[in-house]
């Protein structure tokens, strides 16, 4: 297959190309803004390979990606591209609108127009998968409620309001035109190349720095987490065997409190990096409780079984594995780390602002 990849150097969509580049035959465009979130250093380890292609572009640019789908001919397109700090989005809504919802919008029209030029054989092999979050269901309450893909949604935030629609506008375009599409909400992903200012990677960089450990509220909210690259295997699933019009839920069976998971890596650091920084005695020592987010949403827990009946997904990594390897990775690239702290991942102008963007 030729697989058009939107926000391919952004965390998820990265670990998808490398994926698809080590495990399969396949060929990629990755078309991606690059905006502070894009780091092509991700992709170092496949750039090389022939079968991958890149190309810098929005979107919301509906000629550009309309000529772009053109010339590389794809099989099928797999939409990562996203605005997605949900922090970001409380402060500044309005690029998660443009780029989301207007973004989507654009990218499903030049698609649909693309799709209606193909040969009859191409036309119903075509597939457009569009890749959500579990954000969009809002939270659980009881302690047995698990999302699934009948859900009613409820999101809270800007950012999985936004998402919400966007997933709303491909249904639409499925069920209007008929563009053949398949749907995933995915739960919390971690693993190797996560921007820093996620709650994993920031905690085991903010450890290492001396600095605090700052914890939402009480820490007791609940996230289902999904190790990335459990994610990719499950996207290609999707993609390759998925059934036209359905949505499958993909999660981790990791239910985990967000101070577990801190603790957690604490633990792991003192076992892995025991050189602590000056002054520290112990990194849970770093540990702080600071005011809640505005409108945070407690539990998050997905029902995986439709993607395991129909599709044979389960994840492989136990979140104990899974963010061993996490924490492992980081220790052994913190150049790439301090890259992305500094902002010359980026090159100068586009890197001095993302790091004054970066949060404490």
């Amino acid at each position: 297959m030729r697989i058009l990849v939107t926000g391919g150097a952004g965390f998820i969509g990265s670990a998808l190309i490398r994926h698809l580049l080590r495990h399969t035959g396949h060929s990629v465009l990755n078309l991606d803004k690059l905006t502070y979130a894009g780091n092509l250093e991700s992709l170092e380890s496949v750039a090389g390979d022939p079968r991958y292609t890149f190309l810098q572009a929005d979107i919301g640019d509906q000629p550009a990606v309309a000529a772009a789908l053109q010339r590389f001919q794809p099989d099928a397109v797999m939409h990562l591209a996203a605005e997605s700090h949900v922090d970001r989005s409380i402060d500044g809504p309005a690029a998660f609108i443009q780029t989301n919802i207007v973004g989507t919008y654009a990218l499903l029209e030049a698609t649909r127009a693309y799709w209606l030029g193909l040969d009859a054989e191409r036309k119903a092999a075509f597939r457009f998968h569009h890749i959500s979050t579990d954000e969009v269901y809002g939270d659980l309450h009881g302690a047995d409620d698990l999302f699934r893909e009948t859900t009613p949604y409820a999101p809270s935030s800007p950012y999985s309001a936004s998402k919400a629609a966007s997933d709303h506008l491909v249904r639409a375009w499925h069920r209007t035109y008929g563009l053949p599409v398949l749907l995933s909400n995915c739960s919390n992903n971690y693993g190797p190349y996560h921007f820093p200012e996620k709650l994993i990677p920031l905690m085991i960089l903010n450890a290492l720095d001396g600095k605090p450990l700052p914890v939402y509220g009480d820490g007791r909210q609940i996230r289902d987490w999904l190790f990335v690259e459990d994610h990719a295997r499950a996207l290609l699933e999707v993609v390759t065997s998925g059934q036209v019009g359905e949505t499958y839920n993909i999660g981790g069976h990791n239910e985990q409190r967000n101070l577990d998971v801190v603790q957690g890596i604490c633990a792991l650091l003192e076992e892995l990096a025991p050189a602590k920084p000056a002054g520290v005695a112990r990194f849970a020592d770093l540990i702080r409780f600071v005011a809640d987010r505005p409108g945070h949403d407690q539990r998050y827990a997905i029902d995986a079984g439709k993607i395991q009946r129909e599709l044979g997904w389960v994840p492989e990594e136990t979140f104990e594995s899974g963010l061993r390897k996490t924490v492992r990775w980081y220790l052994d690239n913190l150049d790439w780390c301090r890259r992305v702290q500094d902002g010359s991942y980026q090159g100068e102008r586009l890197g001095t602002l993302a790091a004054q963007e970066q949060r404490p």
